[in-house]
């Protein structure tokens, strides 16, 4: 390993995929850093969309009752994938695990299981979910309540195995919600391109996976969240109880960074948030157990 190098391990939100980060990777690469993406289980090119959502006239009962073809995937099998990832770039340099919205559970989970692998782990307006809660639970929770997203839930999870989405949607108020969602600070051409990169099911097995965090493992690394002011998809007073129940219940400190943006910094502001994952890699020092147990 080089000590002196630091490999950023990317990964994407909910619905998205690894050209998520396709602005930002550059920017770091040419400070320096190596930048590291992938499509996880079930996303990108893993994703495969429901036959109802190409059928022709579209039938929207259809769409919203259609067993996913995702339900299968399994959270542990993202958490594989990236701790598959993270070795690869453990090879190279320091590593830091950076998660974006519904990511955040799957770098925590990898924190847990590679902890001695990873110089930091960053949330991006993302989950960060103490032990034994799960993203649903907290998606619940008050200081979530006017998050726009869940209201481009299509059908019933619980019928069709997964959160779906309808990204291809032609209806304007539709495609207004999903804008003001997830890209309300992003031009117009912008927001189309991404809506045309999104899938439309989210396995619930993410959503529903309980946090397994402990302090001895997950507590030892050093944690930074970048909150987003404007998010409409995970709104701030979401993000700061967030981090403030991970530190009451794992201990040691959550360093926090504030980028004025929506949901999707990637698109409206990727230089800013380059300069602050390119300055986290200096400010992150391992946790030793004792700085761990909560007061």
């Amino acid at each position: 390993m080089s000590a002196s190098k630091t490999v950023f391990v990317l990964v994407h939100g909910g619905w998205h995929n690894r050209s998520t980060w396709n602005r930002v990777t550059p920017l770091l690469e040419a400070g320096g850093f190596e930048a590291m993406t992938l499509d996880l289980p079930g996303a990108g090119v893993h994703a495969t969309a429901p036959a109802s959502l190409d059928r022709v006239p579209f039938d929207p009962v259809a769409f919203a009752t259609e067993p996913s073809p995702s339900a299968g995937v399994t959270q542990d099998q993202r958490t594989q994938a990236v701790v598959a990832l993270v070795k690869e770039a453990a090879s190279r340099g320091r590593v830091v695990l950076v998660g974006h919205s519904a990511g955040g559970m799957t770098i925590s989970a990898v924190a847990e299981q590679v902890p001695t692998l990873l110089h930091a782990v960053v949330y991006l307006a993302g989950f960060m979910v103490p032990t034994g809660m799960t993203l649903l639970e907290m998606l619940r929770h008050e200081t979530l309540s006017s998050a726009l997203a869940p209201r481009l839930f299509v059908g019933n999870p619980a019928i069709i195995g997964a959160t779906r989405i309808h990204p291809g949607s032609t209806d304007h108020a539709y495609r207004s919600l999903l804008k003001a969602s997830f890209y309300h600070d992003v031009p117009e051409a912008d927001f189309t391109h991404a809506a045309s990169q999104l899938h439309c099911d989210e396995s619930n097995a993410g959503a529903l996976a309980p946090s397994a965090v402990t302090q001895d493992r997950f507590g030892t690394v050093p944690r930074h969240y970048i909150r987003c002011t404007q998010d409409c998809a995970i709104p701030l007073a979401g993000q700061d109880h967030m981090m403030a129940a991970m530190d009451a219940t794992i201990g040691g400190k959550t360093t926090p960074h504030t980028l004025e943006s929506s949901h999707s910094p990637f698109l409206s502001q990727p230089a800013a948030l380059a300069r602050i994952l390119a300055g986290i890699p200096s400010l992150a020092r391992r946790v030793t157990p004792a700085q761990q147990v909560p007061t």
